[in-house]
């Protein structure tokens, strides 16, 4: 299975408390600390790998942009993340469809609900 360079996944809800529970399980990572208008930051470890943290609130739609700058994530994919995110913070998750490529939609995303339903979308034109 490809591994992505980095994880992004877009949140409906930006829950501060249960971000830092999630992120302290999988990545024995600090709590979340200011970092400027709407950001957060923070450090989570993975196979002895630093692994940057940024959390953007309002980011696309009213949706947070949560970020792993890291190829060492116990997720090996975007969508791999928003499955568990989901579960973890019930909440609504968009991810891209996959990895990204010269010619391909950027505004094609695959969304997933807490109810496990999921499909892929065009955001932010989907009406949803």
């Amino acid at each position: 299975m490809e591994r992505y360079p980095d994880i992004e996944i877009y949140l409906a809800k930006a829950d501060i408390k249960r971000l830092d529970a999630w992120l302290s399980e999988r990545l024995n990572a600090s709590p979340l600390t200011p970092a400027g208008k709407r950001k957060w930051r923070s450090h989570g470890h993975q196979a002895e790998e630093s692994i940057p943290v940024l959390l953007i609130e309002n980011a696309a739609d009213g949706y947070a942009s949560l970020w792993f700058d890291s190829p060492v994530t116990p997720w090996p994919r975007d969508v791999d993340c928003a499955r568990e995110a989901v579960e973890w913070l019930n909440c609504e998750v968009r991810c891209s469809l996959g990895g990204w490529q010269p010619g391909d939609d950027p505004d094609r995303f695959w969304q997933i609900r807490p109810d496990s339903s999921e499909e892929a979308l065009h955001w932010p034109d989907s009406g949803q």
